[in-house]
């Protein structure tokens, strides 16, 4: 989750796309005039803060794109030529490397892991009216924002409704928010009280400066309220010391506390409060138990890698590449736009749908829990929140 602030496919035939599936020719679809090739811009964070990230969408984008073709890497005789860019997390660098594969004539970019580089792509493919598909950055911003802009992942909101369902009944319930005092703590103030707030929550927060190093006093603050739900955003070096001082407290006896269960690189930075924290999940290994999460976690494997937080980002991408060069021939992009809205499929996290008022990626989230084995800390299931339910607003209503 603070990755996202910082900054998933079968047909409804239910299979996986095949040479013969374009769209009719007189929609000027990819069999009417199909290309030899047809190239696709990543544009994704190789290095940079978030390179981990990145490199999980990458792992996601080979298998996703070689589900949808089944191997090989054609939509019909056309070629799709995936070419990757580095943003290094920059926005400027990002914009720069849209601006030259768009003069290159390139009608579908995607990746972006960082949301301020996803608006800043956003605007480009409004501009030069090419498509657009997000990767992992989550910022609810993305979604709604103009015609040819689609995310591959979910969005903040979709991680603030789960978290919701921890509490039998919103309505009357006391939820506090734990954040630091800054743009991203702010930010998810705002999306409690937009979200569970919406639901009758009565949303307060308590907000730390970001240079604070004993946090007693505002674990205490915690236990003083008397919350029915505290959901936690945090990033940063100081999160071990503020988990630490939490447990200490008693916080953890006083209100379920929920945050966002981040890639495997952070199960041990929780230390004894691991086992106690309720997490929100966009994903983990194993969470989906379905035959498309399967065939992803398998590839991933087999290329050396390990599927995480947001393989499923990459994968879902290139099952919506694979959709959009099926129904538009790579070159006809609102065609391609049209192909993408309204479209539900079997993705790694299940059934699927790209809204098409909006364009957001409804899916399902999960809840789970952390369980220490040895050394290893390993996430388990607690439950499913169904897509319905953890679906956001439709953006401008």
């Amino acid at each position: 989750m603070a990755a996202g602030l910082l900054a998933a496919g079968l047909t409804l035939t239910a299979c996986a796309p095949t040479a013969q599936s374009g769209a009719d020719p007189e929609g000027g679809g990819a069999d009417a005039q199909a290309p030899e090739s047809v190239d696709v811009g990543i544009v994704y964070s190789k290095t940079g803060l978030l390179a981990a990230y990145g490199e999980e969408y990458y792992a996601g984008l080979q298998a996703g794109i070689d589900y949808a073709t089944d191997g090989t890497g054609k939509v019909g005789e056309t070629e799709i030529n995936l070419t990757y860019h580095d943003d290094g997390g920059d926005p400027d660098k990002a914009v720069s490397i849209a601006k030259e594969l768009i003069g290159k004539e390139y009608k579908i970019l995607a990746g972006t892991t960082a949301s301020g580089i996803a608006l800043k792509l956003a605007e480009q493919a409004e501009q030069n009216q090419v498509l657009y598909i997000s990767g992992p950055a989550a910022t609810d911003a993305v979604t709604g924002i103009n015609d040819y802009t689609f995310r591959s992942g979910r969005q903040s909101v979709q991680d603030v409704a789960t978290a919701g369902q921890f509490v039998d009944d919103l309505d009357g319930s006391k939820v506090l928010v734990f954040a630091q005092d800054n743009a991203f703590g702010q930010g998810n103030v705002a999306a409690v009280e937009s979200v569970l707030g919406a639901e009758g929550a009565q949303v307060s927060d308590i907000l730390v400066p970001e240079d604070v190093t004993e946090f007693t006093p505002f674990a205490r603050q915690i236990v003083d309220a008397k919350p029915d739900l505290v959901f936690v955003a945090w990033a940063g070096a100081n999160a071990g010391s503020m988990w630490q001082a939490l447990e200490q407290q008693g916080a953890f006896e006083a209100a379920p506390i929920v945050t966002g269960l981040a890639n495997k690189a952070t199960y041990g930075a929780y230390g004894a409060a691991g086992e106690k924290i309720s997490f929100l999940s966009h994903y983990f290994p194993g969470a989906a138990q379905n035959e498309v999460e399967e065939f992803m976690m398998d590839h991933v494997e087999e290329q050396g890698a390990e599927p995480d937080l947001f393989t499923p980002d990459g994968f879902v991408a290139g099952q919506m590449i694979v959709r959009a060069i099926e129904e538009g021939g790579g070159t006809d992009v609102d065609s391609m736009v049209q192909a993408l809205e309204g479209w539900e499929f079997e993705g790694p996290k299940g059934t699927t749908t790209v809204r098409a008022e909006d364009h957001a990626l409804i899916q399902d989230m999960y809840q789970a829990k952390l369980v220490q084995e040895g050394s290893e800390w390993t996430p388990e299931l607690v439950d499913t929140v169904g897509a319905a339910d953890a679906a956001p607003p439709v953006a401008g209503q």
